[in-house]
């Protein structure tokens, strides 16, 4: 049983998915410009939570916890319970009858070390009301990643209070866009999912599109017209290395990487119309499989690595279809609507995020893939790029507001919404990386 499940009738509303604004917050230097988050639907009552400093290494404990109760501030399911600064590590004697009068419904306490040339985290999570404990564990990060640290810890946190795994250690990837015309520079982002540790990961004159991380979050995959054409490129986040993946003659797009890594699914139209081709990453062997006489591209892999999804007109208008991972028949899986793109499957896999036409504009739904049920979630005119956090809960998008490109976000339900904006930018083509 989650703390959600036990406390009350008011807590239980809370097993609804939300939305983590720190999750989507980005970009705190000049080179990259920051990102400033509105939040702009909102509801459900809080958890209160207690998160004093950690013991052990105070210093680095204040550093954590600090980190923690930012990411947990921010889902919009947590109320951090003032702690007056105290220090409590995980093995201290919990009083039950303080919290409570402190007004906290669940305490997190920690003793932070670096042995070793590591850091070096015990955890605790007591339920305040049912005066027991919700779980013990250990979080260690290599060298001296404090922050990453702090993420991992609250990703425990959350994912006892909630049933839900927790998604603060993972990163986003995003286009940023400054100037136009001629002078117009492009920069990929890679970011904390708080935001913070922003990296230009590379950077031109010219537009880059579609970034994808691997399964494993070391590299990403992604379309730069650098050549005068889209090319598609594997670069190497730690090294930095990069290598041209396709190249061939035409357009070269959409890049999806399968489960296992080993392989990318791209959009080529290199023999005319653009058709689905599998590109094996050791040897760089494309192999077609798709064959028709439509536009097939936006390939996205299921987790389980069984179907493919992707666009096509092969119908008459824009709709998505699956079909077995190497190929085979495919199936038409949208029928509401006669535009629907960008089919992104859940990490579960049991829905989908695509962008729809309705009312004129094109905004984000979901689509129940048993019941077939579609939600249209977004209200706004031009969204594209739905991408999932890890945890499947909620979905990043990019959109137009003000004449400006910002990303935006929104809970599986649709109770929540944020906006993102830059600040001397557009902010575009976001993806969602997994947990470190």
């Amino acid at each position: 049983m989650t703390l959600l499940t036990t406390l009350s009738r008011k807590a239980r509303t809370l097993l609804t998915p939300v939305l983590a604004a720190m999750a989507l917050m980005a970009i705190a230097t000049p080179a990259t410009a920051q990102l400033n988050i509105e939040v702009v639907g909102a509801g459900m009552q809080r958890i209160p939570v207690a998160v004093p400093n950690f013991g052990g290494d105070e210093t680095l404990g204040r550093e954590i916890a600090t980190v923690v109760r930012n990411d947990l501030a921010g889902t919009g399911l947590f109320n951090i319970v003032n702690t007056d600064a105290l220090v409590a590590e995980e093995n201290s004697a919990v009083d039950f009858n303080a919290w409570r009068t402190r007004g906290a419904d669940a305490l997190a306490t920690a003793s932070a070390a670096r042995p070793g040339g590591q850091i070096e985290v015990r955890v605790r999570v007591a339920d305040i009301v049912k005066r027991g404990t919700l779980g013990n564990t250990v979080v260690t990060v290599p060298g001296n990643n404090a922050r990453l640290a702090g993420h991992k810890v609250a990703d425990f946190i959350y994912q006892k209070l909630t049933g839900q795994p927790g998604y603060f250690s993972s990163r986003i990837a995003y286009v940023l866009k400054q100037g136009n015309g001629p002078t117009a520079q492009y920069q990929l982002i890679v970011a904390d999912a708080d935001g913070q540790n922003p990296v230009p990961v590379f950077k031109y004159n010219q537009p880059i599109i579609s970034p994808a991380w691997s399964p494993d979050g070391s590299k990403l995959a992604y379309v730069s017209f650098e050549k005068s054409k889209p090319v598609i490129f594997e670069q190497t986040l730690k090294t930095g290395a990069r290598r041209a993946v396709a190249s061939f003659r035409g357009s070269n797009s959409a890049p999806a990487w399968s489960p296992d890594g080993s392989r990318l699914v791209v959009a080529l139209s290199r023999e005319g119309g653009t058709q689905l081709y599998s590109i094996a990453l050791a040897t760089g062997q494309a192999t077609r499989i798709t064959n028709t006489s439509g536009i097939d591209t936006e390939p996205a892999f299921s987790r389980d690595g069984q179907w493919l999804y992707f666009t096509s007109d092969r119908g008459g208008s824009p709709q998505i279809y699956r079909m077995p991972a190497n190929g085979g028949s495919a199936q038409r899986v949208t029928f509401d609507g006669n535009y629907n793109v960008t089919g992104r499957p859940s990490p579960d896999g049991r829905t989908l995020a695509f962008v729809t036409r309705r009312d004129g504009g094109f905004r984000v739904a979901t689509l129940d893939l048993a019941t077939r049920q579609v939600t249209v979630l977004t209200d706004s005119q031009r969204d594209e790029s739905p991408t999932f956090a890890p945890n499947g809960q909620m979905i990043l998008y990019a959109t137009i507001l003000g004449g400006r490109g910002v990303l935006a976000a929104v809970s599986t339900d649709g109770q929540i919404r944020q906006r993102l904006s830059a600040v001397n930018g557009d902010a575009r083509e976001p993806a969602w990386g997994p947990n470190r």
